[in-house]
């Protein structure tokens, strides 16, 4: 290549921070090429088919102050896909199932005293008032929420969902994670304080291809089923990317991956300790199945499980959000388990882990027959959920590695927020102008084509 020819990257992983980063180096004019593992796009919002319509593997949503990926939207030209929808909380106590959507309903909340409801209403507005987030970093969320909400509460609210998200790690997880979740859902209630949540028509699958299109109209390209196998260095430099398929030269390469396997691409070529580093943060796993019935189970979307037998952090009836009409009349059913790749339950064959999924279900809802069932999907994420824990910042890895042209942009580098389509596409568009700015470096000629930048 010559230093006026047109450069290349190479972006790993076709997720949505991968999209969007290609998304936005098309828009300063350089060649992408995306190279995926797997069969379709979409990484964690990956998609399969439901009622005959596409639906996603693991349950997603936007809160509508999710501003990154709204702004996104609009510069496809699909704002009008986008569809705002007010939807019911609640939470399974005591083989009892309580309504949690409006302060009314916290007031009814008869599992803790009048005073402690009172305590855990000031508790969410004051966790949405919190504006330095470092006050929190050396905190763990247990003792943080402890202290706002008094023991009560947390026995009764917190602790049962951080058991049930990340099991024995619940005590290591710190303040600033939680915070981020409430200040997410308070800051996507309406004036009447119930909760309204975002989604796209058609599904995430629907945007996914979006992104896609754009980013093959801007020239680059995309390819599924194709995963990386090895980094060609060449002075410190990446020269190529190595596939089964070929070999893909590279002026850049933004890897988009979970660290640990970006640590296994980069290990040969990089210091022992950066590699150490890489691996430092740990992951959860994620088991989700999706059961899709002919009738509904409840009225409420998401249903907290605040029941320490029970192995599933809640129970998300998708078609209380998005209409059963979409999928044909079938109810769609989450029921999501975070835990350690080597549990048991992670390794458990399909038709065995729908069997103990519905032994515990039907704990909730006795009237649950087989005959209700139409059908039932299993779906493992070995990388789903960084474990953010107290001082996580020091330990995120800077954009920037010791290959001069290789950015990192990950799930796990989102901090102060949590991992989610939203992060994930300011992630990439950002880590995107960083690597304008490194080829413009290299006198490779780029010149800004973008009307305006993601932090506008």
């Amino acid at each position: 290549m010559t230093k006026t020819s047109q450069p290349h990257v190479v972006v790993i992983g076709a997720g949505f921070c991968g999209l969007a980063t290609a998304y936005e180096l098309g828009r300063y004019g350089v060649r992408v090429t995306v190279l995926e593992r797997d069969d379709e796009i979409g990484g964690l919002a990956g998609s399969f088919v439901a009622g005959g319509e596409r639906l996603e593997k693991f349950y997603h949503h936007w809160f509508t102050n999710d501003i990154h990926v709204m702004r996104l939207i609009e510069e496809l030209g699909t704002s009008d896909q986008i569809l705002l929808r007010p939807t019911r909380t609640g939470v399974y106590h005591a083989h009892h199932f309580f309504k949690l959507s409006t302060p009314v309903d916290l007031l009814r909340f008869s599992p803790l005293p009048f005073l402690s409801r009172i305590r855990l209403g000031l508790l969410a507005l004051r966790a949405r008032h919190v504006r330095d987030w470092r006050s929190l970093e050396d905190r763990t969320a247990a003792d943080w929420l402890r202290e706002l909400g008094g023991e009560r509460v947390y026995r009764v609210v917190w602790e049962p969902l951080l058991r049930g998200k990340f099991g024995h790690l619940a005590e290591e997880v710190a303040a600033v994670w939680f915070w981020n979740k409430l200040k997410l859902r308070g800051g996507s209630r309406g004036k009447d304080e119930a909760e309204r949540l975002a989604y796209y028509r058609g599904g995430f699958a629907a945007l996914a291809d979006a992104l896609a299109n754009a980013i093959c109209t801007q020239g680059g390209e995309i390819k599924t089923g194709v995963p990386v196998i090895e980094l060609q260095v060449d002075a410190g430099r990446v020269t190529g990317v190595v596939t089964p398929e070929a070999t893909f030269s590279a002026d850049g390469v933004i890897a988009t991956p979970a660290l640990p396997i970006v640590a296994d691409l980069v290990e040969p070529h990089v210091p022992d300790e950066y590699t150490r580093h890489l691996r430092r943060i740990r992951y959860l796993a994620n088991v989700c199945i999706v059961l899709e019935l002919d009738r509904s189970l409840s009225e409420i979307y998401w249903l907290n499980v605040n029941d320490p037998g029970f192995p599933f952090v809640g129970v998300i009836e998708h078609t209380n959000f998005e209409p059963a009409s979409t999928y044909a009349g079938r109810h769609i059913v989450y029921l999501s388990r975070y835990l350690p790749e080597s549990d048991a339950f992670y390794q458990m064959p399909d038709q065995e882990t729908v069997k103990t999924t519905l032994e515990h279900l039907r704990r909730m809802f006795p009237d649950l027959t087989d005959d209700w069932i139409l059908a039932a999907h299993v779906w493992r994420a070995r990388y789903a959920q960084p474990v953010v824990e107290r001082g996580y910042r020091r330990l995120i890895p800077a954009v920037r590695t010791p290959l001069a042209n290789v950015l990192l942009a990950t799930m796990a580098q989102v901090y102060p927020q949590d991992r989610g389509t939203n992060y994930a596409i300011q992630q990439g568009r950002e880590t995107a102008v960083a690597m304008a700015a490194t080829l413009n470096g290299d006198r490779h000629g780029i010149s800004p084509q973008r009307q305006t930048t993601p932090s506008d």
